[in-house]
C-alpha cells in the first residue's frame, strides 16, 4: 500500500489535543488520522454496497448538512435517545454549532429564571 502526502487544514486546538492523545498512546497523529479515515471510508463503502442509506444520513447530520429532526425522519425514528445511540454506534461525531449559535443558546439559558 503506497502512501501519499496531502495538505489539509485542521483546527489548531483539535491538532493540539490530537498530539496529546498520540503522545499518550505512543503513536502519531498521522496514525490516528489514518485509522479514523479508514474506519469512515470502510463503513461508508460497506453501507453503500449493502444499499443501506442510514450511514449516509448520519454522516450528513454529523457534517451539519441535515438537522436532527430531518435525519430522524429519514431514519424513521422518533426517539432522540435512539438517534444519538446510532451516532455513537456509527462512530460519528456530533455536529458543532457555529459559535454565535452556541453563545445565543448559553445567553438564553442564563436568562431563564433560577
Amino acid at each position: 500500500m503506497a502512501n501519499v502526502n496531502f495538505t489539509g487544514a485542521v483546527d489548531r486546538d483539535l491538532l493540539k489535543r490530537a498530539k496529546v492523545i498520540a503522545a499518550k498512546t505512543d503513536t502519531s497523529v498521522n496514525a490516528l488520522f489514518n485509522a479514523e479515515l479508514r474506519h469512515l471510508v470502510e463503513t461508508f463503502e460497506a453501507a453503500e454496497i449493502s444499499g443501506n442509506q442510514n450511514f449516509r444520513v448520519l454522516l450528513d447530520f454529523s457534517l451539519g448538512r441535515l438537522a436532527d429532526d430531518e435525519a430522524m425522519r429519514a431514519l424513521g425514528i422518533d426517539s432522540e435517545e435512539d438517534f444519538f445511540l446510532l451516532m455513537a454506534q456509527a462512530h460519528l461525531p456530533m455536529p458543532h454549532l457555529p459559535d454565535a449559535v452556541t453563545r445565543s443558546m448559553v445567553d438564553s439559558l442564563h436568562a431563564l429564571p433560577s
